[in-house]
């Protein structure tokens, strides 16, 4: 385990968010702008975006208003290598599977304003019932995992040596 220490000049340059992968502790680390944004002024920028400040922005503290905010506007926002449509479908996904109400329709209104269709909307849900549902059956059963990690990776070797002869043909 490596631990870094930072003085606290550091610290007021930086916020550290905690989160785990794989039973290991990691931090996004997000720089702080020079000048903080009071909250009217994060207010401002919301209802110039979406024409009003929602309840769910409302009820962040000032605290982490701001910093909420800015990772608000990059992840659910701005484009990136994946469109928002998509990704907005894979919010239908994940929201149909932790069963959240709010996430649903957040997720789903958000994919069709960026151009997603009802067949997009059923499939996306669709895909997840199915990820899902392999999930608990194979988690249930108790699969031997490198075992599982083996087949899936012949599978996908097989499958990439029969696209490779295919193309040739």
């Amino acid at each position: 385990m490596k631990i870094f220490i930072l003085d606290p000049y550091a610290l007021s340059l930086f916020r550290l968010f905690p989160f785990y992968v794989n039973n290991t502790l990691c931090f996004t680390v997000f720089k702080l702008k020079a000048t903080i944004m009071t909250r009217s002024e994060i207010y401002k920028d919301i209802e110039q975006m979406f024409g009003l400040v929602p309840t769910f922005m409302k009820m962040v503290p000032d605290s982490t208003l701001e910093l909420e905010w800015e990772l608000f506007k990059k992840v659910a926002v701005e484009e990136s290598v994946i469109s928002n449509k998509n990704r907005e479908l894979i919010g239908i996904g994940i929201s149909a599977v932790t069963k959240c109400k709010y996430c649903i329709f957040f997720h789903t209104e958000m994919a069709r304003l960026f151009g997603a269709t009802d067949e997009e909307i059923e499939n996306a849900v669709h895909y997840a019932k199915n990820s899902s549902g392999w999930s608990a059956y194979i988690n249930g059963l108790q699969l031997n995992y490198e075992q599982f990690k083996d087949e899936i990776t012949n599978v996908c070797d097989f499958v990439r040596a029969h696209q490779k002869t295919a193309v040739h043909h």
